[in-house]
């Protein structure tokens, strides 16, 4: 797949690899050791954590070739001369940069940060480049030298394994992405937009209306999907102007709520259009997981756990679900969160507003292996791979595995995987009764063909709206969504990691708003979750 700029690349980096061969022939075939690295001569094998003296050695060798652009060479001096080879023989051959010059900090035990300032140069055109970055000398492990840990962020930390960099000119022109009001989206002001906005420029930079120019960027791994993430341009192309769904104050409101908590992501829709207002992350490695994220989304499932019992005849929302301690099926034993008082006279919308885990279990031996995945399927439009937003995105998966994992799905563990757009999505249909794909920029800019779903009878969805609003008003979300006026309603989660605290899970709705928020490792949904869904929902109104 092309992505970002124009030119093959990975027939050039192998024909450098295989060119170079008489180049520092001895380090080359010596660094295809266990460690990737050159011989360390007989009688010098050492082990133990590398010396200070050891550590600045290597370093000054490994910064030393890579300053003359002798890749393979600066490769020697790593535990993966293979991979740092190509990356480094990239880094002067592709992406242009030469000039290089490397400053290293002080060492923190065998950490040493460092500073790269270059030039970057390409058809008459130039500019400088500067950032900064680390490496760790480690000991290897057959020869016992002293060798840089490779990691690509070595050589740039915006790089990831597969990924490399080359400057050319762009294949797709830049792009103004506004909001549905026409005001800019400032990647600036709107960070979480940053990877969104290089989706949308690969998908559609040519329809906008603008012309390239050239750039230095990251070119990431074949088959991740990635658009190119741009780190400098040499000469301005000309933006065209991309209308989306969003809505800068919605946005604007998402970006605060996520920097509450580290890896925390949220999404926010009309429920009357699907169209997305909000999308935002707040994630070390700038994934989008509000899209793309693939997790159990706990008991936010029992929106789709619900509606599946009622369509299927088995309770309604005043009809029974007791509550009791524990509940078994299939010889596993599943309880509730500590704190919750078994009710044995408890109905489905009073065991669904107290999130009892063990109401839903006992349905377990009463619906069939596949009823909650034909009801995510055909009533939600989950799980079957056709969402067409915009840019890329996880459509939810429900399988059907029968045996214990019947009970775990209805609780949304064991092989339900979700993201917060999934949630949002599945409380947009509970609340309005149809499933509309959300979209992220207009349907009519390519015309392209979106899901469809059955969507909800008119009294499985009233039902569903008035248990989320129970939960909402007088439930786990009540501490929540406190304050929130007009139409509301709300459903708590909480997924067990192994052997780690419990991810986050929140969805809600107020009036023709639905947003759905996961906090990996957040605890409780109240905790976490809930206040980002709170906070965009009051920016929604």
């Amino acid at each position: 797949m092309r992505k970002g700029v124009k030119g093959a690349i990975v027939g050039a980096v192998f024909a450098v690899m295989v060119g170079g061969a008489g180049y520092g022939t001895v380090n080359i075939v010596s660094a295809l050791d266990d460690d990737g690295g050159g011989s360390g001569g007989a009688g010098t094998e050492r082990t133990g954590p590398p010396s200070g003296d050891e550590v600045a050695e290597t370093t000054r060798a490994f910064f030393a070739a890579w300053e003359r652009a002798q890749g393979p060479t600066a490769a020697s001096y790593t535990n993966n001369a293979q991979a740092a080879g190509a990356l480094l023989t990239a880094f002067g051959e592709e992406a242009h940069i030469t000039g290089v010059r490397i400053t290293p900090g002080a060492a923190r035990g065998t950490t040493v940060p460092f500073s790269v300032k270059a030039t970057v140069s390409w058809d008459g055109r130039s500019k400088p480049l500067a950032y900064e970055s680390r490496l760790t000398v480690v000991r290897g492990v057959t020869t016992g030298r002293a060798l840089v840990d490779w990691e690509p962020s070595v050589v740039h930390p915006a790089l990831k394994e597969g990924d490399t960099l080359v400057t050319e000119e762009s294949a797709s022109p830049p792009i103004e992405a506004v909001d549905r009001d026409g005001r800019v989206l400032d990647e600036d002001a709107y960070p979480s937009l940053g990877p969104i906005v290089d989706e949308l420029r690969q998908r559609y930079g040519d329809q906008a209306g603008g012309t390239p120019g050239v750039e230095l960027v990251v070119r990431h791994a074949e088959g991740t999907g990635a658009a190119d993430t741009s780190l400098l341009t040499l000469a301005e192309g000309e933006a065209g102007r991309l209308r989306t769904t969003l809505s800068a104050t919605v946005q604007a409101a998402a970006e605060k709520a996520v920097k509450q908590y580290p890896e925390a992501s949220v999404v926010a829709l009309k429920q009357s259009t699907g169209e997305v207002l909000a999308v935002a992350n707040n994630r070390a490695d700038g994934w989008n997981a509000a899209f793309l994220g693939q997790a159990a989304p706990g008991s936010t499932m029992k929106i789709v756990s619900a509606a599946t019992l009622i369509d299927a005849g088995l309770t309604s929302m005043d009809g029974p679900a007791p509550c009791p301690p524990t509940a078994v099926s299939e010889s596993q034993t599943f309880g509730n969160l500590p704190g919750l008082e078994p009710d044995p006279n408890a109905t489905l919308s009073e065991s669904f507003a107290r999130s009892c885990n063990t109401a839903f279990v006992k349905f377990a031996d009463e619906v069939r292996a596949d009823s909650l995945t034909r009801e995510a399927e055909d009533r939600f439009g989950l799980g079957r791979d056709d969402w067409q937003v915009g840019v890329p995105s996880f459509d939810g998966s429900v399988p059907a595995p029968g045996g214990p994992d019947t009970a775990a799905g209805l609780i949304g563990q064991g092989q339900v995987q979700m993201s917060p757009l999934n949630m949002a999505s599945v409380t947009a249909t509970a609340t309005t009764g149809a499933f509309r794909q959300p979209v992220i920029v207009p349907q009519d800019l390519d015309g392209r063909e979106l899901a469809t779903a059955r969507g909800l009878d008119p009294s499985t969805a009233q039902q569903l709206r008035a248990m989320m609003n129970r939960t909402a008003t007088s439930g786990t979300a009540a501490r929540v969504m406190a304050g929130l006026g007009g139409s509301i309603g709300a459903k708590t989660g909480s997924a067990e990691v192994d052997g780690a605290k419990a991810n986050s899970w929140f969805t809600g709705y107020r009036d023709d708003v639905a947003a759905a928020a996961m906090v990996q490792q957040g605890g409780r949904g109240g905790d976490a979750a809930g206040p980002i869904v709170a906070s965009v929902l009051r920016a929604g109104g």
